[in-house]
């Protein structure tokens, strides 16, 4: 039984299935449809592994997860596109840290990538404006919305029951199985995977385990260029990415079957509530639990000056526009028209440590998914598989 009918939840029953031929299963969500939160509001990218430590659970999750996805994309006619895109740097203070992330890609096994001159990089991207570029050809652009439909399709041929409309309630042990209460009845299954997302250190906790982690949420505020001036980006281009903070800058990213929408962003600002994606969004047990969070104030104790700069382009076009045009130096506050957001669950630890990696909690019976984020769409089936090689000592 999986709790969570996000991408991650949906490709670990798909792996559990691979894994064990035979195996029932059954998916619980919550909400009335699959993917209608982290899943179905990012960026859409199809990341190729630039970023990530070497050997790290995120480098080789994402390399193989790309790998499956692709596949799985071009057996179930799910549109994807490799465009491939520009990480730039600005200022040469950016150029040493350019350099690194070149090294990773390389030692994650990327071949595609090219280091480009100022004038080289006005070939790919003519609007685009900076030092030095690296041009990633292995990244590519999806609908993660259809990805995590075509899993259900394929999870629903294979005999497994999606049940919508089921929040988990309640979780206990009864003579060897797990239940699990829900808004939809009681699902009672010999293993229990919890795949939350935003949920998913309650979910770990409601199951009896002691978690030293808590999510607390980051709302990513988009914009969209307008129609008449998408032609300045023609596929995506990125910030070098500050080392310390763990998002990757306000970029750009062409939507896929929509050569003319480009979407700007995001930003990360404290999300007063779990599913929050407006401004004025708030919950009250959301917000009390990140304001008792003792890992959350040392945090915020250490990234105060990051975060007051992602609060003001929160509330500023111009401030934000000013972010676009540093890549982009034709883009004006005008070109600007609100967009999207989605909020992305970061688990912090009691240390005020940002957790990087994927995380897993486990107990008799139970995996639990704690951290899954960016690249958890693209590495969608290789979490899975490590999810469901977890499991199956219990199956």
């Amino acid at each position: 039984m999986i709790v969570g009918g996000g991408i991650v939840g949906l490709a670990t029953a798909l792996a559990l299935l691979d894994a064990r031929p035979g195996t029932t299963a059954v998916v619980l969500e919550k909400e009335a449809e699959v993917a209608a939160h982290q899943t179905g509001r990012n960026s859409g990218v199809i990341h190729a592994g630039l970023y990530y430590r070497p050997g790290s659970m995120k480098a080789r999750a994402c390399a193989r997860g790309r790998m499956l996805l692709e596949r799985f994309c071009e057996a179930h006619g799910v549109p994807f596109e490799r465009c491939g895109k520009l990480v730039v740097a600005t200022n040469a203070a950016e150029v040493p840290r350019l350099d690194e992330l070149e090294r990773r890609g390389r030692a994650n096994g990327l071949t595609g990538m090219k280091r480009l001159e100022p004038g080289e990089l006005r070939e790919y991207e003519p609007n685009a404006a900076g030092v030095a570029a690296l041009h990633v050809a292995e990244t590519g652009i999806v609908d993660y919305r259809e990805v995590a439909r075509a899993y259900r399709r394929e999870l629903e041929a294979r005999g497994v029951a999606v049940v919508t409309g089921a929040r988990a309630t309640a979780i206990a042990r009864r003579t060897g199985d797990v239940v699990v209460e829900s808004t939809a009845g009681a699902v009672e299954a010999r293993v229990l995977v919890g795949c939350a997302g935003l949920a998913s250190d309650r979910v770990a906790r409601m199951a009896g385990l002691d978690v030293d982690v808590a999510i607390v949420p980051f709302r990513g505020e988009y914009w969209m260029l307008a129609p008449e001036r998408a032609h300045l980006v023609k596929n995506l281009v990125y910030p070098v990415p500050d080392p310390a903070f763990p998002f990757l800058g306000v970029h750009f990213t062409r939507r896929i079957g929509e050569a003319r929408s480009v979407e700007a962003g995001p930003n990360a600002v404290l999300a007063l509530k779990r599913e929050g994606y407006t401004r004025t969004s708030f919950d009250a047990r959301d917000a009390w639990d990140v304001a008792t969070w003792p890992g959350f104030w040392r945090m915020a104790g250490k990234h105060w000056r990051a975060g007051l700069g992602e609060q003001w382009r929160s509330v500023s076009r111009a401030a934000f526009a000013r972010a676009c045009a540093a890549l982009v130096p034709a883009i004006t506050e005008r070109d600007l028209a609100p967009g999207g957001a989605g909020v992305r669950a970061q688990a912090i630890a009691r240390s005020g440590a940002l957790v990087d990696d994927f995380a897993f909690a486990e107990a008799e019976r139970m995996v639990h998914v704690l951290n899954a984020p960016s690249p958890a769409a693209t590495a969608s089936l290789a979490i899975g598989e490590e999810v469901a090689s977890r499991a199956a000592a219990w199956l």
